[in-house]
Parts: C-alpha cells; sequence; structure tokens
C-alpha cells in the first residue's frame, strides 16, 4: 500500500475527505519525525513505540580488498510494535 492509498483507506474509514486525511498525515509523520530527531521517544498503546537506538562504532571487513574498515556509531529510528499490532498480525 503506498501513501495515496493509505490516505483513501482513512477517507473512508474517517468520513473525512482525501485532502483532509493527506494532511493529517503529512502532519503525523513531521511530528514522529521532529520527535525523534530531539532523541525522544514516541509511545502509542497498542500499536507501537517508536524511538531513537544509538549504535554504537564498528570494525568491518572487506573480504575482496582484505581491509579493515571501522563504521562510525550512528543514530537509527527504530519501531518497536505493541502487542495489539503483533496479535492482529499473528
Amino acid at each position: 500500500m503506498n501513501k495515496q492509498e493509505f490516505v483513501k483507506e482513512i477517507s473512508k474509514k474517517s468520513k473525512l475527505t482525501q485532502k483532509d486525511c493527506n494532511n493529517c498525515l503529512n502532519a503525523i509523520t513531521q511530528i514522529i519525525q521532529s520527535t525523534l530527531k530531539h532523541g525522544d521517544n514516541i509511545n502509542l498503546v497498542g500499536f507501537g513505540k517508536f524511538e531513537v537506538k544509538h549504535r554504537m562504532a564498528r570494525r568491518s571487513f572487506n573480504p575482496q580488498t582484505k581491509k579493515i574498515n571501522l563504521i562510525p556509531a550512528s543514530v537509527v529510528p527504530s519501531f518497536k510494535p505493541g502487542k495489539t499490532l503483533k496479535s492482529v498480525v499473528n
């Protein structure tokens, strides 16, 4: 399902216009992005948790060149599904 299909489904379920649903979806994604950018988590009970994880620096080995490279530390977004979402999918 792509974004437009998702917006259509939201529109059907909520009985709002597709334009309003698109604006709402854009607002939600912007809020998630800015919250994670500031290092905070978003916990939606039953659905899941959006969080920021810190990856430590590590070494990798390139078998073609036989070189060891250093992969720098990074911060990555993560999603952990909640119990309700897991049970619906299973």
